[in-house]
């Protein structure tokens, strides 16, 4: 009901203008699983090497779970970042099977590199369905994999790559400036 109510349909460049890294969340306003359901199948929508689609991601919705994993597996700036979240969204991704061959050999000289390319590129989709829905994100790299595999019970044959807060912003966050076209492109 709340994502019906809260839809907002932006075309794609006003979702790429309005998404920002939120470091503030008004904790009164929760997140549904299906408000979830909803930005993973988008995330499922990206590419992946081989269609392979190795990504995993593990939901953490209720707020006792949430206090007891932002004490145990963020560390304290993470944690005043993400407060007031609705959920937080491990990400990991299927060890060893993109950017190798049949025979377990790397392909090039990225390996296992690919498995968090594919991450990514799946990740991005998320967070993109999550602004277009009203919704507000942090994608935390600094997190204690350990802590967050033992809680989780996620397997050894993933690798943990990072910790998204979802929820809905208490204050507006400004763009940092970025880069011009010239300094990161060129062209031949």
């Amino acid at each position: 009901k709340i994502c019906v109510e809260m839809r907002i349909i932006m075309e794609l460049q006003e979702v790429l203008n309005s998404r920002r890294s939120m470091r503030s969340y008004d904790a009164e306003k929760k997140v549904t699983k299906e408000q979830l359901e909803i930005i993973i199948n988008a995330a499922i929508l990206a590419p992946s090497w081989k269609n392979l689609q190795t990504s995993r991601y593990y939901c953490i919705l209720s707020d006792e779970m949430i206090k007891e994993f932002s004490d145990k597996c963020l560390p304290e700036f993470n944690q005043k970042n993400s407060a007031g979240a609705g959920a937080l969204i491990v990400t990991t991704f299927v060890k060893g099977l993109v950017g190798f061959d049949n025979d377990g050999n790397p392909v090039n000289e990225a390996g296992d590199g690919w498995g968090y390319y594919d991450l990514g590129l799946q990740n991005e989709n998320l967070l993109l369905k999550a602004t277009e829905l009203g919704l507000d994100t942090l994608v935390m790299g600094i997190r204690d994999g350990e802590a967050i595999r033992e809680m989780l019970n996620i397997p050894e044959t993933e690798n943990v790559v990072a910790v998204i807060a979802v929820g809905y912003k208490a204050k507006e966050a400004n763009m940092p400036k970025r880069k011009e076209l010239e300094e990161i492109a060129k062209f031949f």
